[in-house]
């Protein structure tokens, strides 16, 4: 029998992701940097130079209309064109000619100032950084746009590797469906090798002259049957795969739910084992409980 079960993805979404978009304009180049981690909701944190504060509210909003889960790093570095870098401060320059002037007259025959050696004393000439100036609003919206731009590749990114997790976690649930069925084929045969189990054990214990009457050993197997029932266990394993799998041709930010029904899965995998009184149940609920924790560490990547 197939126990695979096939399903049409929709978008599903990691929370892990890069992205690097560049721009310049105004003699003012920039670089937008985005790295995304996992979190427990969405967190941006932004690192940007004086003057860019102004857009932080709107930097934030296009995050949050984007991505619903997430810690997300935000760098933006600027640089200045070269031939636009240089100033001179003039005052200060004139300043220390003055000086230079008023010296010649306490020093006769010193040389007269040369500009180039004006020019070369520290504070006279010095190069400018793209945060010197406050940015205007066209660079403002410039940069803002860009940062658009990187949230998009940053958007492509986590849904390519969202594609892979959503491929992973499938697989991971069409084995857990196959030790499921495995499970319930186990449990259904509780009852008979518990009744086998009790005679064999009465048998040894009291010999074959001293039989335990049908009825009387009848309702020691129910009582130990109801004990180690399962079939609540085996019906709710049942619901979390369809309901996982549901998730999962939904897409969209399903990454808290999932992880919700992980813990009902595992719940149930623990019950199952604590009840089962059979090795072969017992291994089979070992199991389920190794792919359970599986799709739980693939879990903590959806967004």
């Amino acid at each position: 029998m197939d126990n695979t079960y096939s399903i049409t993805m929709k978008h599903v979404a990691s929370m892990t992701g890069f992205a690097r978009t560049a721009g310049t304009g105004h003699t003012v180049s920039w670089i937008w940097e985005l790295r995304s981690v996992n979190g427990r909701g969405l967190e941006l944190r932004l690192k940007l130079p004086p003057g860019f504060d102004a857009i932080e509210a709107r930097l934030r909003a296009a995050a949050t209309a984007r991505f619903a889960r997430g810690n997300i790093q935000a760098s933006l570095t600027l640089g200045r064109d070269e031939t636009a870098a240089i100033t001179v401060d003039r005052t200060l320059l004139a300043r220390l000619a003055m000086e230079a002037r008023a010296l010649m007259d306490v020093m006769p025959g010193a040389p007269p100032p040369r500009i180039e050696t004006l020019m070369a004393l520290p504070g006279v000439v010095r190069r400018m950084t793209a945060e010197d100036a406050p940015p205007d609003e066209a660079l403002l919206a410039a940069t803002l746009a860009d940062f658009d731009a990187a949230l998009a590749a940053l958007g492509q990114m986590r849904a390519a590797e969202g594609a892979r997790l959503a491929d992973v976690l499938s697989g991971l649930l069409d084995r857990i469906a196959v030790l499921h069925q495995e499970a319930a084929a186990l449990a259904a045969q509780q009852p008979e090798a518990q009744r086998a189990r009790l005679a064999e054990l009465i048998r040894r214990l009291l010999g074959d002259q001293h039989a335990v009457p049908a009825d009387r050993l009848a309702q020691e197997v129910a009582l130990l049957a109801t004990r180690a029932d399962v079939t609540e266990e085996i019906d709710r394993l049942a619901s979390h795969i369809a309901a996982a799998r549901a998730l999962l041709a939904t897409g969209g930010p399903i990454g808290r739910q999932l992880d919700f029904l992980v813990q009902e899965f595992m719940r149930e995998a623990n019950t199952l084992c604590s009840k089962s009184a059979s090795a072969g149940l017992t291994a089979a609920g070992l199991q389920l409980k190794a792919v359970i924790e599986q799709v739980r560490e693939q879990v903590q990547n959806v967004e």
